[in-house]
């Protein structure tokens, strides 16, 4: 069971027709009035968001054979490039 609150509402005068035209025409009462056309109104403005998609996308290497890496190993920007990112590291430790 949906416990209700109870609260005051302002209503401009254009909105206050709205609702009871909505209730003459629906035959509901002020409270479901109110309250359906909140929650439609809420729904229907809740931003759509598209589902998350991975785009692939080339990182620009020019290894293309994977038996190529192993050349990296021994490659002496690479060794640098290592030394001195454990060195930043240790630094920031």
């Amino acid at each position: 069971m949906m416990l209700a609150m109870r609260t005051t509402v302002t209503l401009d005068p254009d909105t206050h027709r709205l609702v009871r035209r909505a209730m003459r025409v629906r035959g509901g009462t002020f409270k479901e009035i109110v309250n359906a056309a909140i929650r439609r109104g809420l729904l229907l403005s809740a931003p759509q968001r598209r589902p998350f998609e991975v785009r692939a996308r080339s990182m620009g290497l020019r290894v293309t054979d994977p038996k190529e890496l192993r050349k990296l190993d021994e490659d002496p920007e690479v060794e640098r490039f290592l030394r001195v990112t454990r060195r930043i590291r240790e630094e920031g430790e």
